[in-house]
């Protein structure tokens, strides 16, 4: 699986050592599912996968699996430009999940009814298109389990388009994503 992702330079975490040495079956599982998630997705094309992984490795600040998804993305024909956008994107909503998680939690009108006063032009025009921005937007506000963003992101991705089988495959993505990172790390 290491190698498939391209991983150089990694020396495996104490985790990895406990799987391996305990002949976990998990090992197995993840990587049929790390592999299915980046490769055989019906609403992802090979690109997209790859950029939503990159988004994942980006918002979990894990080097290394950054490094290997932007060669793999830009394989797979994503550009410069795309890849500053995936980093921008997950740099955005991480400040956006605490600041709105931060609002949700008080619920106070005090709070909720200032304006945000933070800047994101980014948001409206999107190199890779408002539904894919906000695609990656609902994977990271998912993992970092920001409610409100999760909601609004989502109906985002369904009013422009989208199946919820889409939506489904991108988070269940981001999911896997950040559990290979959990062993990795």
């Amino acid at each position: 699986m290491l190698g498939e992702l391209n991983l150089t330079g990694y020396e495996p975490s104490s985790n990895l050592l406990a799987l391996a040495a305990g002949e976990s079956r998990f090992i197995k599982d993840l990587k049929i599912n790390v592999g299915n998630v980046l490769n055989n997705n019906q609403h992802l094309n090979r690109k997209e996968a790859l950029l939503l992984a990159l988004a994942v490795a980006v918002n979990e600040r894990f080097s290394l699996l950054q490094d290997a998804f932007t060669g793999l993305a830009k394989d797979a024909g994503a550009s410069e430009a795309e890849i500053a956008e995936i980093v921008a994107c997950t740099s955005l909503m991480n400040t956006n999940n605490i600041f709105y998680r931060f609002r949700h939690f008080i619920q106070k009108d005090f709070y909720t009814n200032q304006p945000a006063g933070i800047k994101m032009s980014i948001m409206a025009n999107p190199l890779m298109g408002k539904e894919f921005f906000e695609l990656v937007s609902l994977v990271v506000s998912s993992i970092n389990g920001c409610e409100m963003c999760v909601s609004s992101h989502e109906k985002s991705v369904l009013q422009h388009g989208s199946p919820e089988s889409r939506v489904l495959e991108g988070v269940k993505l981001g999911a896997i994503i950040k559990g290979l990172i959990t062993i990795l790390a």
